[in-house]
């Protein structure tokens, strides 16, 4: 059954550093790499009916009258005689690598048999071999659902070891009326008259895609200089006072209280926001913006992979995956999960069927890219030089 009512929920898009919590910070330790032919463990789950799943806090449907039930997480379980263990402990990519990486360099168990986690992240652990590929025949829904948008990033070709939990879009939000004219280009966060009342999102990973799309960069094969390119740009517009300052999640509080006029900024705060202040919008705008996942993967010598492709594929059934986006309101993975909603009897359930920021239109879908992740060699460099101009 559809929730009647939209629950307020937290972005799981964290301020993240680009370098990372220390340990492997280039990610291009030989001896961390694990060969294929050693990542996977004795699969129990036949004679263990279980799984442990590690996700971020408020990032998935709750009961309206007793917040401790899952209605989707609990319709698998009684479904499936699978039990779940649902730890909310990701609270940020680069702290959760830490956690579990020492298990996974000297190949051992993490006790954890699927994790969410974003995409550059994915990419971190693809490289690293870290990851099992799925059995993608255990996976119908995954294989016929999954949106083409997001079925072939670079770091991942067919989705095999990272499968798409939720999405989202990086782009500008910005309030109409103060601004008085509507902004449809990232060119335009740079008039003359937001001078001090822009923002960009701190995090490498998060920010420099859609700086690239402003200058018409095709990011799923960019290239250092076009890095290049925009850290030159930037700089520039921090030495002048035009960026007001670089941001996580806090430029919610700066866009709400009018200190902040434009903003880059992740689709699904938006929709929350504009609950709240109906002259807040956000854009794709005319160059682009990248479309992002965070998403579900089995680490290695996982002791139940076969109950965690179960699960994961019982997501993309449409009416599951319908249920799970009218809570979260991020962009669904899952687009035939739209005619759930709209045939919804409660109205403003059957309205998130409409809302672009959960299912892209046409128009806006030919506007939005998977960028290409940053790799291992060109880390370290690319980081300390954004972060010298984030001040981090």
């Amino acid at each position: 059954m559809l929730p009647s009512t939209r629950t307020p929920r937290l972005s799981r898009r964290s301020l993240l550093l680009a370098l990372g919590g220390g340990a492997l910070a280039g990610c291009g330790v030989p001896a961390a790499y694990v060969d294929p032919g050693d990542r996977a463990g004795a699969d129990l789950s036949a004679t263990e009916r279980r799984l442990t799943w590690a996700n971020w806090p408020l990032y998935i449907d709750v009961d309206d009258e007793d917040a401790t039930r899952r209605p989707t997480l609990d319709g698998f379980e009684r479904r499936t005689g699978i039990a779940v263990e649902y730890v909310e402990e990701i609270n940020d990519n680069d702290e959760f690598f830490g956690k579990i990486s020492p298990a996974l360099m000297n190949r051992q168990r993490t006790d954890r048999d699927l994790v969410v986690v974003s995409d550059w992240m994915c990419a971190r652990f693809v490289r690293l071999g870290w990851v099992q590929e799925m059995d993608r025949s255990r996976q119908p829904n995954v294989t016929e659902y999954l949106d083409p948008l997001l079925r072939s990033p670079a770091f991942d070709p067919g989705r095999r070891s990272a499968v798409p939990w939720q999405s989202g879009i990086t782009g500008i939000a910005y309030n109409r009326r103060r601004v008085g004219r509507e902004i449809r280009r990232v060119s335009e966060l740079w008039a003359d008259d937001l001078k001090g009342r822009v923002t960009l999102l701190s995090g490498l990973d998060e920010a420099f895609a859609l700086l690239m799309q402003g200058n018409g960069v095709d990011i799923t094969r960019w290239t250092a200089d076009d890095f290049r390119t925009v850290c030159e740009q930037v700089r520039r517009k921090v030495d002048s006072g035009h960026i007001r300052r670089f941001t996580g999640n806090d430029y919610i509080k700066d866009l709400s209280s009018g200190d902040v006029l434009a903003c880059q900024a992740y689709s699904g705060d938006v929709i929350q926001l504009q609950a709240d202040d109906p002259d807040i919008e956000f854009v794709v705008p005319e160059e682009g913006a990248e479309l992002w996942s965070e998403s579900l993967m089995i680490p290695n010598l996982a002791r139940h992979k076969t109950n965690a492709e179960r699960l994961i594929d019982y997501y993309y059934e449409p009416e599951v995956a319908a249920e799970l986006a009218a809570w979260v309101n991020y962009v669904c993975p899952v687009p035939a999960a739209r005619d759930v909603l709209a045939g919804s009897k409660d109205e403003e359930t059957a309205a998130l069927a409409e809302d672009p920021l959960i299912f892209p239109d046409a128009a806006m879908r030919e506007r939005l890219a998977v960028a290409r992740d940053i790799t291992a060699g060109e880390r370290v460099d690319f980081g300390k030089e954004w972060n010298a101009i984030v001040g981090l």
